[in-house]
């Protein structure tokens, strides 16, 4: 049963994380650690090897997820490659920060993170963008589904530091880091959401790429937890890329934003109780 469930769990976090472009692990992380103490598979995992398991997972979401964007021409390949140049030495330094932190810490200030992630997901369209590029820097376009043409920009230093950030989460939490560059790039940067998403989603495949490769050599990585996930996670990479150019999403975002509240909350009591 308890493979059965981490099967389905891929599949879920896979198509919520495609959606949002955030690319599940911030379900998978906190899901193994709160399964740790009731499934006797998972009993024991520890943050490192739940991290390292996840970003092995990210891997699959990300590729299969970017391969559908990307025939839909939603990817800024050149954008998602310049983050790249901040978010891979992030996400090097993320594993350096992850290797010796205590559990109990981790629970706490993870438990943090995704309650302030459901709150950036709450206010990102009621604030307008900034568009740091407005002189200068960086220049793209894109024609919607209305014809319309859009222009959107970033400077590239600005860019880069905030991708530093990201993938310094995305190696210290085995997130893929797309809770925190979809709303920089809606807000500071003026993307169009679905090309926020899409070129999220790319960067989450680099990102998780090299953060895994770190883990698997430190042995962070439980190969048969990451066998029963992937298949679900490259499956549901691929659907909810679909359903991401479907529909808007409203519904969506307020049912993941209510459930990283949930796992929030749970894991931050269960870092302070230790139950």
């Amino acid at each position: 049963m308890e493979w059965i469930f981490l099967l389905v769990l891929g599949l879920v976090a896979a198509i919520l994380g495609s959606i949002m472009g955030l690319g599940g692990g911030i379900l998978i992380v906190p899901a193994l650690m709160v399964l740790s103490g009731y499934a006797a598979i998972l009993e024991g995992i520890t943050p490192q090897v739940a991290v390292g398991t996840s970003l092995v997972v990210m891997i699959f979401t990300g590729l299969s997820s970017t391969l559908a964007y990307v025939k839909h021409k939603k990817v800024d390949i050149k954008s998602g490659l310049l983050f790249f140049a901040g978010s891979g030495p992030g996400a090097l330094f993320g594993v350096w920060l992850n290797k010796d932190i205590n559990v109990s810490v981790f629970l706490i200030i993870f438990g943090a993170f995704i309650i302030l992630v459901s709150f950036i997901l709450m206010v990102r369209k009621y604030v307008k963008p900034i568009r740091l590029a407005k002189k200068g820097g960086v220049r793209r376009s894109y024609i919607n589904s209305e014809g319309e043409l859009v222009e959107y920009g970033y400077q590239p230093a600005v860019g880069i530091a905030i991708a530093f950030v990201v993938g310094m989460c995305s190696g210290l939490f085995g997130i893929g880091g797309g809770s925190l560059m979809v709303p920089a790039m809606l807000l500071l940067f003026g993307f169009p959401a679905h090309i926020a998403v899409a070129t999220s989603m790319f960067l989450v495949f680099l990102s998780a790429l090299v953060s895994s490769v770190t883990h698997i050599s430190l042995g962070n990585v439980d190969w048969l937890y990451a066998a029963a996930l992937i298949p679900g996670a490259w499956f549901g990479g691929i659907i909810g890329a679909k359903i991401n150019r479907r529909l808007k999403g409203d519904t969506v975002v307020n049912l993941l934003r209510l459930m990283l509240v949930i796992i929030g909350i749970r894991l931050i009591y269960q870092g302070i109780t230790g139950l």
